[in-house]
């Protein structure tokens, strides 16, 4: 394991501004709906914002892979705050001086998140240039760990924050917690190598090449798109399972504090357990989310669930760990940011197909049956890529030699020195 203040300073850096800027995520979060909510909007309304921007990540994913491999990353991560910062800012403005407009809204929305479109990729660059690669484990489950804490502490500060103050207050804390993560990635002096410019399509290509030559990581995102549209479904379907039969909102939020909390233990477990087949291990931990699925349907009692929410999470959080850690340590640098908008996408896109179909399934089925076959869908794209030899048996980079330091000069060697002027 290692602690956080033994990581180089750039990391730290990293991780600093990128807590704060989680957290302000978790601010955004409670005052987009009450926003919406309190202005007239209903459900259509509030899904169009999100909708706006799901879409506008889709679309600048893979140009912001492009970008971040072709130059430092810092200064798309730099930019892309500062866009983020004014969009934000601006609905805090919206809001704050009353004048309220859902296409507006839908605008500023779509910019943030094409603006985080461009950040996701930049920090996937920018991360193993800052630790050595014997590090790189626990540096991603250091992230980990602060960005499930922020998703638990995040809304639940936003609450009272917009509960108080209003949803502008919110607002302006997400704007200003993106000016943070600016203060502190301007300060990574760090530098990557990059290659002559080839056209963006030709870019594109030289990305996707990457991901389809390597039999684990084409496998490993084929089945996350599978997974992602099963997830999609479930998170919609379980929202209703725990607000009609399991205790209402109350019950809502203890079950997102139990999958906040598994996030954390998973993120700790990664931080100690360190085999030499990290992926086959996170693929193994993956298969504890189809339980966590099926506690819903039996015994589908609030204890149960809060006990699957903890348990799947777990896994979730510790294969999130093993897949950033097998990018880091097999893909060539120069294209790390395209092969990681590429994952990135094959998410984006399964998670709103899912959550389109999860009303048809259910009137159809059942939401009973659909979920049984949401989680077998889960396990299956879980375990398939273990049965491919590369996902099986990927290891982890050998350990960097570490620099012999020499040792200091005794009293009468100094002496010595002084005297010959060396």
């Amino acid at each position: 394991m290692h602690d956080l203040r033994l990581l180089p300073r750039e990391f730290r850096l990293l991780a600093a501004g990128q807590a704060l800027s989680w957290l302000g995520t978790g601010f955004q979060t409670v005052a987009l709906a009450v926003a919406v909510v309190l202005s007239g909007g209903g459900p259509g309304q509030l899904g169009l914002v999100m909708a706006s921007s799901v879409v506008a990540m889709l679309a600048g994913t893979l140009f912001g892979g492009v970008w971040a491999d072709r130059v430092q990353p810092q200064r798309v991560m730099v930019l892309s705050d500062v866009v983020r910062f004014v969009a934000v800012g601006a609905m805090a403005v919206m809001f704050g001086t009353g004048h309220h407009s859902i296409v507006l809204l839908c605008a500023l929305v779509a910019v943030s998140s094409g603006a985080g479109s461009f950040f996701s990729p930049a920090m996937t660059a920018l991360k193993p240039m800052l630790v050595p690669a014997a590090a790189r484990q626990s540096a991603n489950a250091t992230l980990g760990l602060l960005q499930t804490s922020s998703a638990v502490l995040g809304p639940a500060l936003g609450g009272l924050v917009v509960a108080g103050f209003g949803s502008a207050a919110g607002f302006a804390v997400n704007a200003a917690s993106f000016l943070a993560s600016v203060g502190t990635v301007v300060l990574i002096r760090t530098r990557a190598e990059r290659a002559p410019r080839e056209g963006m399509l030709r870019e594109l290509a030289a990305g996707w090449s990457e991901v389809w030559h390597r039999a684990w990581l084409r496998d490993g995102i084929l089945a996350a798109t599978g997974y992602h549209v099963a997830n999609g479904v479930v998170l919609v379907l379980i929202q209703v399972v725990a607000i009609r039969d399991l205790g209402g909102a109350r019950a809502a939020g203890v079950i997102a504090a139990a999958e906040g909390l598994g996030g954390v233990v998973g993120a700790a477990v990664a931080l100690r357990f360190r085999p030499a087949q990290l992926l086959r291990a996170g693929w193994l931990a993956l298969l504890l989310m189809p339980l966590w699925v099926l506690v819903y349907v039996w015994p589908s009692a609030l204890a149960a669930v809060v006990a699957g929410a903890v348990l799947g999470y777990t896994g979730l959080s510790f294969f999130s760990v093993a897949w950033d850690t097998a990018i880091q340590d097999h893909v060539p640098h120069r294209l790390l940011a395209r092969v990681a908008s590429w994952d990135t996408l094959a998410s984006f896109v399964g998670m709103p197909l899912g959550a389109a179909l999860a009303g048809p399934l259910s009137a159809s089925f059942g939401i009973d049956r659909v979920l049984v076959g949401c989680a077998a869908v889960l396990a299956l794209a879980s375990a398939a890529p273990l049965l491919g030899r590369a996902s099986r048996t990927l290891t982890r980079l050998a350990p960097e030699p570490q620099p012999v330091e020499p040792a200091l000069p005794n009293d009468a060697e100094w002496r010595v020195l002084a005297v010959s002027g060396d």
